[in-house]
């Protein structure tokens, strides 16, 4: 009879401590069933809508080889103007640009936004795409860009982006998280309002009118009190949907980019970006513009919440391991690579092989959730961290000399 008692109250005990797991693991799959549903519905939009389109590059200490990939690439879409901002410092980007029929602009002004601002005004064209210096497009960029604009409301447009030549751990598992975001987040929030979060400063491109407009509060961005340096493509994109525009990817303008391809650079990048995230969308959330997007201010929310959730499921793991619980270590493994699994679904029919890389893919988001968290505690440290230049007194200045651009990804 004790036996009994004992068995009754360890099966007890094992279900109190784990059904919080269950009972989170079924509110956090509603949430991705909640974007899933309408991103299965998205369709890019197909017309023959055609406007002057120029491309507005800041350069700086970019790989040559690179830089010339990019450059052919741009002008093979028919471009009506390149506009390549240079860093004064970059003498070989400056005689790659020799080599082809673009506008050079020279700069002294440190920072990605100045260099922008600069671009789109010595550009001429009605659309403008903001694009980074190791983008490198499909051959059909330009026009397929150009055809949400039919829409008067559309004032900006997002591409689809992959890893340029995924080799190695890092740079296969971040192209596994660009096709998530792309067949996800994004595809979801373009068809439930035409409100996407951030247009990628790989490649967005806006009107250049609208541009002109926000160009002021742009350059002028503040973070309690501090000037903001990066994060440029998701202040863009905020400042488009705040005047009452609407904000479209399509999904069928092809780029890829380099990303870092070591952990060092890789965990510093995505701080950066974290930092950006929390800081616009805890602004975003505290005005109103963003409840006129309902679902966007729900997939904001969700975003931040998750960052703290996901690691409730490495906590149990390691909580079952220690108590020799192997059958739930074994459950909750195999959960991880089929749960993770169907949601990369779509990068899994184009890359199968990528299969196997689900548990390291797993690994990857744990570790980008205790960055997110370290980025929402350091929230107001203003670091370029992949360039020379940071915020100090309030200005944005260089920190040392510049170098080769190892790790400006």
């Amino acid at each position: 009879m004790s036996r009994f008692f004992t068995s009754t109250f360890d099966d007890f005990r094992y279900y109190l401590v784990y059904l919080p797991l269950g009972i989170l693991g079924l509110v956090r799959w509603a949430c991705w069933l909640l974007r899933r549903a309408p991103a299965v519905l998205y369709r890019p939009v197909k017309n023959d809508f055609r406007r002057s389109i120029g491309v507005v590059v800041p350069v700086y200490q970019e790989d040559p080889e690179i830089f010339a990939h990019a450059i052919e690439s741009w002008l093979a879409n028919g471009v009506d103007e390149v506009v390549l901002v240079i860093d004064v410092t970059d003498d070989a980007c400056r005689q790659v640009a020799d080599r082809y029929p673009v506008t050079v602009v020279v700069t002294d002004v440190p920072g990605k936004r100045d260099a922008l601002r600069r671009g789109w005004e010595a550009c001429g064209t009605e659309l403008v795409a903001l694009v980074d210096s190791d983008t490198i497009w499909a051959e059909d960029v330009a026009a397929e860009v150009c055809r949400p604009f039919a829409d008067p409301r559309i004032g900006g447009v997002g591409t689809r982006q992959n890893v340029y030549n995924p080799r190695g751990f890092l740079l296969r598992v971040t192209d596994m998280f660009l096709d998530y975001r792309y067949f996800d987040e994004n595809a979801a929030q373009t068809v439930m309002g035409r409100a996407v979060s951030c247009l990628s400063g790989r490649t967005a491109v806006y009107r250049r009118a609208l541009l002109l407009e926000v160009s002021d509060d742009f350059m002028s961005e503040t973070f309690w009190g501090v000037p903001c340096m990066s994060g440029d493509d998701k202040r863009l994109t905020t400042l488009v949907l705040e005047r009452g525009h609407l904000t479209y990817m399509q999904r069928t303008a092809r780029v890829w980019s380099t990303f870092p391809s070591t952990p060092r650079i890789f965990v510093r990048q995505r701080l950066r970006w974290a930092r950006n995230t929390w800081r616009s969308d805890l602004r975003a959330l505290s005005r109103r513009w963003v409840w006129r997007h309902p679902f966007l201010a729900c997939t904001m929310v969700d975003k931040g919440v998750s960052s703290f959730t996901l690691l409730l499921s490495p906590f149990f793991m390691t909580y079952a391991i220690v108590r020799e619980d192997w059958f739930f270590v074994a459950c909750l493994f195999g959960w991880w690579w089929v749960s993770r699994s169907m949601k990369i679904l779509p990068h899994l029919v184009r890359r199968p092989t990528s299969f196997f890389l689900v548990p390291g893919f797993v690994v990857v988001s744990f570790v980008m959730s205790v960055i997110k968290i370290w980025a929402l505690i350091t929230i107001r440290k203003q670091r370029w961290l992949t360039r020379q230049v940071s915020v100090e007194n309030g200005v944005v200045v260089r920190t040392a000399p510049a170098t080769d651009k190892a790790e400006a990804a």
